[in-house]
């Protein structure tokens, strides 16, 4: 012991400063992130049950029991199941929205290969998934603020639409019928799930070039069309 001139201890403790390596070997580790256990896991698994059983089914159990992982695994990438929600409905806007806008905006030299780029929308769903599409739909009859961002979306997608036709020379009213004529027909689409040949759609698709605007394609323009889709699958 250590003292000063008064009799006063002074001596300094002595910590142990040695690092201490916990051992995971032996815990249950199954909540981290696992390839069956991200975040893309389960946003998947939460579309799969969305566009099959709707949104009242999209449970963080039932997810965890077809991911056969850990409820506690969905934690690591969610706060809660608004998280969740909300992100499959920010996916929507950005993948059907977003792509259906940015095709209405892409170069043509013609109205008709405008309205085939548009049509790219319809044959790959890469750009356009049309189950989601119609899931959204469904979930916004029940819930007012979803339907108020599929109002907007919705009106988004009409005026690309209509600002498309407006670039080629149509007239302010002629280029909203017609625009309201392509969205809405689409729109039966997706609610009717139509189960149409991809063939027969695909060789159909310069008749509704010409109905939707009054213009017939060219061959070459139809060739390049069907060279886009040769591969891919419909939406």
């Amino acid at each position: 012991m250590d003292v000063d001139s008064d009799g006063i201890d002074i001596t300094v403790p002595i910590l142990d400063t040695s690092v201490k390596i916990l051992d995971y070997s032996d815990m249950n580790v199954s909540h981290r992130p696992t390839p069956e256990n991200t975040r893309d896991a389960w946003l998947r698994a939460a579309y799969d049950v969305l566009t099959q059983d709707g949104v009242e089914a999209v449970k963080i159990m039932n997810l965890s029991k077809r991911l056969d992982t850990a409820r506690s695994g969905f934690y690591w990438h969610f706060k809660d199941r608004e998280a969740l929600l909300e992100a499959m409905i920010t996916h929507w806007e950005a993948r059907n929205t977003g792509n259906l806008v940015a095709r209405c905006d892409a170069y043509g030299e013609t109205i008709c290969e405008a309205m085939l780029n548009l049509f790219d929308c319809w044959l790959d769903d890469a750009l356009f998934d049309a189950p989601l599409d119609l899931a959204i739909r469904n979930w916004a009859r029940n819930d007012a603020p979803l339907q108020t961002r599929l109002t907007l979306a919705d009106t988004r997608r009409k005026d690309a639409i209509e600002a498309m036709f407006l670039r080629y020379g149509y007239d302010a009213n002629d280029a909203a019928i017609r625009a309201a004529t392509v969205f809405y027909t689409q729109i039966g689409y997706i609610s009717m799930q139509v189960d149409e040949d991809r063939a027969l759609r695909v060789s159909r698709m310069a008749g509704y070039v010409r109905v939707f605007t009054g213009q017939t394609p060219t061959a070459s323009e139809m060739d390049r069309f069907s060279a886009r889709h040769g591969n891919r699958g419909a939406a």
